[in-house]
């Protein structure tokens, strides 16, 4: 048995956990050949239906709408989803192994044996919403740093390399190193999740049960897997939710906007017409040029340049709508995304391919013309205020 196989004897049944690396070669076969020699009651996989769906369904990209994404809201967790998808197809490369091999091998065994199988992971919507809403704006920095750095990385790996990654003391170095950097982002992608695979696995049919999960989940789902047989019953309800914007997040969503405004007014008040104007005119250029430049950068087609300068320094008086969805709805409606660009998606999450893949694009302007919003956003406020600073000052003297 292999030194990452757990078998565990609990509440009068046998529970076999195989942690995996998902772009190994050597877990698509362990895994195969544990479930056809067990011939378990049933098996429980590290996947959510969706996920499984595209594992079973390598083209399902192909009916991508970009436009409903964007208008869901979840143009960033498609982003995410491409980088991270994109990232393990890399390091399969030289292996020949493509992401969640060993999952769909665990499929196709559970199929072939008639077992019934469990899709035990947390939708992954769900998990990349929870780890975006719990972070500090710096924390969602860092967050986005780390997909973009991610997408953009040449690291080669060998497949010596990638079985090293599911020895213990490398796994435990990498999860350390995930805690410190982003404890946030480490708590939901990790913590929370080897929770809910727990109370997935012990509620799985039968009292013989086989489950396939990540090597980096293996020692936290064991420790969830013996408390549950304890007696202590998991909060998967709460950690199978959004959280909701707290009062303060909505009370500070509104109080920018409520204080350029007020600026604004007390320029006119204190100033006049004249000071008036120039703060209305500080507003209009910082927003518009910074978010229209960006775009540039991004690619984006002159007609959603000249909507990214007239939407900016409205968006940013508006917390219901963004410039970047404005900005990415306007270029998918005039470079509207070929069945080439669905086709090659995950393979052109590259630098080059964020440009030439017309999805890619309207994503990437998605992401930076909202970034120049927001940052024009504290400049021109801060400008606003500089101005009524010293139209107040010159009135007092």
């Amino acid at each position: 048995m292999s030194q990452l196989q757990k078998v565990l004897e609990l509440g009068g049944r046998k529970i076999t956990l195989i942690g995996t690396a998902h772009v190994s070669a050597e877990s698509v076969t362990e895994v195969e050949n544990t479930i056809r020699e067990l011939k378990p009651d049933s098996v429980a996989i590290e996947l959510d239906e969706k996920r499984a769906d595209s594992i079973r369904n390598k083209d399902k990209y192909r009916e991508l709408d970009i436009i409903k994404v964007l208008k869901r809201g979840e143009g960033f967790l498609l982003l995410a989803n491409l980088v991270l998808a994109s990232f393990q197809r890399r390091m399969g490369q030289n292996v020949g192994v493509n992401p969640g091999d060993e999952m769909l091998a665990a499929m196709r065994a559970a199929d072939e044996l008639g077992i019934p199988s469990v899709m035990a992971d947390r939708q992954i919507q769900i998990t990349l919403k929870r780890a975006w809403a719990k972070n500090s704006f710096w924390g969602k920095c860092k967050l986005l740093a780390t997909l973009l750095s991610s997408a953009f990385s040449k690291e080669d790996m060998s497949a010596q390399d990638i079985e090293n990654i599911k020895e213990k003391n490398e796994m435990d170095s990498m999860m350390n190193e995930l805690a410190d950097y982003m404890p946030v982002v480490k708590e939901v992608l990790i913590d929370e999740r080897n929770v809910y695979l727990a109370d997935k696995i012990w509620n799985a049919p039968g009292k013989n049960v086989v489950a396939v999960l990540g090597a980096g989940h293996l020692e936290g789902v064991v420790q969830n897997l013996e408390k549950i047989a304890a007696g202590e019953k998991p909060d998967v309800a709460g950690i199978d939710i959004v959280p909701p914007k707290t009062f303060g997040a909505k009370f500070f969503g509104w109080l920018i906007p409520i204080a350029i405004v007020g600026l604004i007014v007390a320029g006119f008040i204190y100033g006049g017409t004249q000071l008036g104007t120039e703060m209305v005119k500080s507003w209009i250029l910082w927003n518009g040029t910074c978010a229209a430049v960006l775009t540039l950068i991004a690619a984006g087609h002159p007609i959603t340049i000249v909507v990214a300068f007239l939407s900016a320094p409205i968006t940013s008086l508006c917390p219901f709508i963004g410039c970047g969805f404005v900005t990415a709805i306007v270029q998918a409606m005039v470079c509207k995304p070929k069945v080439r660009d669905m086709e090659t998606l995950q393979d052109d999450v590259t630098f080059k391919g964020f440009y030439t893949n017309r999805i890619l694009r309207i994503l990437l302007i998605f992401i930076l013309s909202s970034l120049g919003s927001s940052v024009a956003t504290f400049i021109s406020g801060t400008d606003i205020a500089r101005k009524l600073a010293g139209a107040t000052a010159a009135i007092t003297e």
